[in-house]
């Protein structure tokens, strides 16, 4: 452990001033220190990936965490706008809100395992299709199958009950001894 420690504070001392200028040639100079201490903290839970010569490693950590934190950026200032761009029709119907929620809430509920576990992947979980199928060991094909039912499955349970036909009768064969 000492050495994994020594060899990290090496690592530390002879490029993180790099790290933050290749940062900063790219960014604001505060998001660029919050980049380089990201940077270094993969290495650090990394540090056995890291190679002999790790300046370019580095690097691509560095650019990768910056991409992210554009992304961030973008997904918070598209938001805003969206908000910003729609009419603020007064004070919110929470009790209505809060019975929509219920209403889905009871459908995801009455939905099996399955469906559930898809539907939570893509949704909640954020995956793609691709992802999730990994996640559930499964094909992409075999994924967006039991994507299409579930979704059906819990639209069908949304929708207001409506009488359903009655099912047709049987009829009973006549006895060939009769």
């Amino acid at each position: 452990m000492a050495d994994e420690r020594e060899r990290f504070e090496r690592i530390f001392r002879e490029n993180f001033r790099a790290v933050l200028r290749f940062a900063a040639a790219r960014i604001d100079a505060e998001r660029a220190k919050d980049v380089a201490a990201e940077t270094f903290l993969v290495a650090w839970r990394r540090l056995d990936d890291v190679p002999a010569e790790p300046r370019a490693w580095l690097l691509g950590v560095a650019r990768r965490v910056i991409a992210g934190q554009l992304r961030s950026a973008e997904r918070r200032d598209a938001l805003v706008r969206r908000l910003q761009s729609e009419p603020d029709a007064g004070p919110p119907d929470l009790a209505g809100t809060l019975a929509e929620r219920e209403r889905v809430l009871t459908a995801f509920a009455g939905l099996g395992d399955g469906d559930r576990e898809v539907l939570r992947l893509v949704t909640w979980d954020g995956l793609s299709n691709a992802e999730a199928a990994d996640v559930l060991a499964i094909t992409r094909l075999a994924f967006a199958v039991r994507l299409h039912r579930a979704r059906r499955r819990l639209v069908g349970a949304l929708e207001p009950e409506s009488p359903s036909p009655a099912p047709p009768k049987r009829r009973r064969h006549a006895d060939a001894r009769s």
